[in-house]
Formats: structure tokens, C-alpha cells, sequence
């Protein structure tokens, strides 16, 4: 396993430079907590304004900018977080605790939002236009003005990008806040991007909620992607309501997997662990409750602690570890006390897979499944983020689909069956954002489909031209002959 000792200091970046920190707090790595991997700026209202005043003096000549030209900026911006990857991914690990493999993803990703959202700005600015006797209308699509995007710890780049590429397809410039918990790796990739754009496009304030309050709050804010938990959202529409701010928001999910009594169970479980314990399940939409048929549960049941069993948890650098520690305290005492709730519940909680000599002195959890869960459980009901598990026995694919949307949340679904029109049926009775067949995990996503939530999942969509639709207005143009 490698690491490094050296302590970053990350400052904001307010136009292509990297201010000096004076006020900061530190960042330590959640599976070695002695270690202090980075100290970062600690901003205030004051920071927040001046980031946005030049973002907002930088709009008004990056909405000029053409089209095809943002579109070639966008490219070389892939191109420096694509390259970024090598030296940054080690440092992201140190601050969110995933593992290497988890964190490359991440930039791939970010990088693959760069890319096609690029491919999409030439289209995407045709104007619609009709011309008749009566009259000549052209329906245009103009920037809104500065962005502001909040951001949470688990994938910061991809995330990130979700929100800065059609943003700056569209000719918006941005502030951006990362999470305290993951500001590092993500504001170095920042600045290496706002260097090849012009000054006051690209801008990022640290803070805690305070910032981020001042930020979602301020009058030249037009618009606002925010990522990250249901309440904190609430928090954020009421910051931005004082200006009427155009909100986009991905949320929280409570993502049922449903499996069908013809499925294949192996080549189920090749694919649907993937989606319950990447990133130790601190994932909107990963899988959290699945829903198994009476008459396989046992064989089911049996098959999935089986292969959980092999898992080995340890530090994110330590090339053996299936998933590393939880991110924070927070995150780390609220599954723990998850887990002891569970174990005094009528189900049966087991405890698996086995701990790495890197498992030290940080937030390791071992995986949890809850065999015999009820439907009605906490465990079933809530968004665990954290490597636990409900496996829930059902009777007929009525009740299953009544239990899969008994939430407040609607993020992602999956169908596990081996008959596909069989899925797609059960698919459109699911009330999510996404509903995949016989995939649950970051592989099931697809920058041609449009991502988000119902519910108390969110607001509006990412990806492609529908993210890339929340970040203009519709510019209305009729001549009357």
C-alpha cells in the first residue's frame, strides 16, 4: 500500500489562482485518522460575494463565446481531468475512503460527462423556429447567468461535472462548494481547468453550510445543482426561494432491487453486489432493500452471504481491500447504531467478511446483511449509506411492486429476471427516476439517459440534453407579418 505524508493546502479558487489560507480546517484520512491530508480554507459571505461578482463579470462575455468554441474547451478540459487521474486519484482516496479502483472511476466518469456533453452543444443551440403566413417564431435557448453548485463527498468529480459541463455548454459561468469532507483532489482537477478558460468562469469557495448559504442565497445566483441529502435540500430551497432560483436537485434514494422468481441467481449476484457495497453503500443510488420471492429467499439468501463473506475491508490504498472505511464520524456512529438497532430487531443480522491489517484507526465497518427483514423495518426504510443490507421476502409481484414504492424516495430501481419483457413490464409499474434490468451500479448508467429522482429524490434531471435544458431559458421570438 502507498501513501504520502505531505499536507496540501487548498485555498479557494476565485478566477484561475489559488488564494493563501489563513483560516482552515483540516482534512484527515477516514481510514488512517492520524493522518492530516489536507488543510483547507475556510471561507465566509465575503469570499462567496467576490466569487460570484466575478462570475457574474465573466458572463458577460462567456455567453458570447460560440457554441463550437465552448464545445472545444469542454474537449481540452476532459482531456486535463482525464490526465489528472493518475496523480489525484491516491489523494482523493485519502480523503473519502474509497478505493483506488472507486476513485479513478470517478474521474473516468467526470471525464465522460465532459465528453459527450460536448458532443451535444452544436444541436442543442439550434434554434426552433416556424414560418408561416401569419407570422415568423424563433424559440432560442440563452444562459441563465452564474451557477451556483454544491457538492457531496462520495463521487466529488463526477458530480462535479454533472453540473459544470452543461453549465458551461451553456454558456453559465460557476461558484462551486465542495463537501469539507472531499475538497482536495476535486479543487487541484478545478484549477487545472480553469487555467485554459477565461478568468472568472471557474471559481470554488470551501466552507461548511454557512457558505453554502450565502452562496445559494446570493441575487446574482441564477441557478443552483445541488447533490446530496433530502434535508440539507430543504435547507437549500429555502435559500434559494428569496431570488426565485431555477433548482436542480439529486437527492437521497432508498433504491429497491426486486428479483424475480426466474432469475438467474449467480449471474445476478456477479452483477447486483457491485451496486450494494461500492464505495462501503455511500451511494445515492445504490441498491438498499431487496425484495426476493418466498420460495427462493432461502437459496437466495444463502447464495448473497456466501459471496459478502469474501469481502475484505481495509484501507482504500491497500490494493487487497473490496471497500474501505465510512467517510466521517457522522456517517460512521449513525450506521453503527443502525446496525445495533437491527441486531435487537426480529430479523437476523449477520456480520461478514473479514478486516485487512489496514483496517486500523479509522471508520471500518464490516458488511452487514439483515436476513428476515420486514418490509416495514427501519432497516427497509431508510437510506443506510453503509455496508448493510435487507434481504425482504415477498409473496406475489403485486405486493413487491406496492412495497417498492411504499417511499418517499424514487431515485433508481432494478428488476432481476431472466425474461426481459417480464422486466420491462414490472419496470414501468416502479415509481423512480431510473429503473435498470439486471444491473444496479455506477456500469448501469448511460449519458444518453436522463438521470435524477421522483419524489423526495430530487428535482429535474442530469445528463445529456435534459441536464443540459436546466442550465438555459427558452427565449421566445415572434414577428407578425
Amino acid at each position: 500500500m502507498t501513501t504520502t505524508t505531505e499536507v496540501l493546502s487548498i485555498g479557494h479558487l476565485i478566477g484561475r489562482t489559488m488564494t493563501g489560507v489563513d483560516a482552515f480546517e483540516e482534512v484527515r484520512d477516514p481510514g488512517r485518522l492520524d493522518d492530516v491530508v489536507a488543510r483547507v480554507a475556510v471561507g465566509t459571505a465575503a469570499d462567496v460575494n467576490k466569487a460570484v461578482e466575478l462570475a457574474h463579470n465573466a458572463f458577460q462575455s462567456w455567453k458570447k463565446v460560440p457554441p463550437a468554441e465552448r464545445a472545444h474547451l469542454l474537449l481540452e478540459a476532459a482531456d486535463i481531468l482525464a490526465g489528472s487521474a493518475d496523480d489525484l486519484s491516491p489523494l482523493l482516496v485519502r480523503e473519502h475512503g474509497g478505493v483506488l479502483w472507486e476513485a479513478q472511476t470517478d474521474f473516468a466518469l467526470g471525464t465522460g460527462v465532459l465528453q459527450h456533453t460536448a458532443s451535444l452543444i452544436d444541436d442543442f443551440f439550434t434554434p426552433k423556429q416556424y414560418d408561416d403566413a401569419e407570422s415568423f417564431i424563433s424559440i432560442e435557448r440563452v444562459p441563465r447567468g452564474v451557477v451556483a453548485a454544491v457538492v457531496p463527498w462520495n463521487m466529488p468529480v463526477v458530480l462535479t461535472m454533472m453540473k459544470l459541463a452543461p453549465a458551461l455548454a451553456t454558456g453559465n459561468t460557476i461558484v462551486l462548494k465542495p463537501s469539507p469532507f472531499a475538497p482536495a483532489a476535486l479543487t487541484l482537477a478545478l484549477q487545472r481547468i480553469a487555467r485554459q478558460l477565461p478568468e472568472g468562469v471557474v471559481n470554488v469557495v470551501h466552507g461548511d453550510a454557512d457558505v453554502g448559504q450565502a452562496l445559494t442565497s446570493h441575487p446574482l445566483v441564477r441557478k443552483v445543482g445541488f447533490t446530496g441529502g433530502t434535508a440539507t435540500a430543504r435547507r437549500v430551497m429555502a435559500s434559494a426561494a428569496g431570488t426565485i432560483k431555477n433548482l436542480t436537485l439529486e437527492l437521497g434514494g432508498n433504491d429497491p432491487a426486486i428479483v424475480l422468481d426466474d432469475v438467474d441467481i449467480d449471474g445476478a449476484l456477479d452483477r447486483m453486489l457491485k451496486g450494494v457495497f461500492t464505495r462501503t453503500g455511500q451511494i445515492c443510488f445504490a441498491v438498499k432493500r431487496i425484495y426476493v420471492p418466498r420460495n427462493l429467499y432461502g437459496a437466495f439468501a444463502d447464495a448473497f452471504c456466501e459471496r459478502v463473506d469474501q469481502y475484505a475491508v481495509g484501507h482504500g490504498l491497500d490494493e487487497n481491500a473490496g471497500f474501505g472505511p465510512l467517510n466521517n464520524k457522522t456517517q460512521f456512529d449513525s450506521v453503527t447504531a443502525l446496525i445495533e438497532e437491527t441486531k435487537n430487531s426480529a430479523a437476523t443480522t449477520v456480520q461478514l467478511g473479514r478486516k485487512l491489517d489496514s483496517a486500523r484507526n479509522g471508520y471500518y465497518v464490516l458488511p452487514h446483511v439483515v436476513r428476515d427483514a420486514e418490509h416495514s423495518a427501519p432497516i427497509s426504510n431508510c437510506e443506510q449509506f453503509g455496508p448493510i443490507i435487507p434481504l425482504i421476502a415477498y409473496d406475489d409481484e403485486e405486493q413487491v411492486v406496492q412495497w417498492a414504492n411504499d417511499s418517499e424516495y424514487g431515485l433508481a430501481s432494478s428488476v432481476w429476471t431472466t425474461d426481459i419483457d417480464r422486466g420491462l413490464t414490472m419496470a414501468r409499474k416502479i415509481e423512480a427516476g431510473s429503473t435498470f434490468i439486471n444491473t444496479h451500479a455506477f456500469e448501469s448508467l448511460d449519458l444518453r439517459m436522463p438521470f435524477g429522482g421522483v419524489k423526495q429524490s430530487g428535482i429535474g434531471r442530469e445528463f445529456g440534453t435534459a441536464g443540459m435544458s436546466e442550465y438555459v431559458e427558452d427565449h421566445a421570438i415572434r414577428v407578425l407579418k
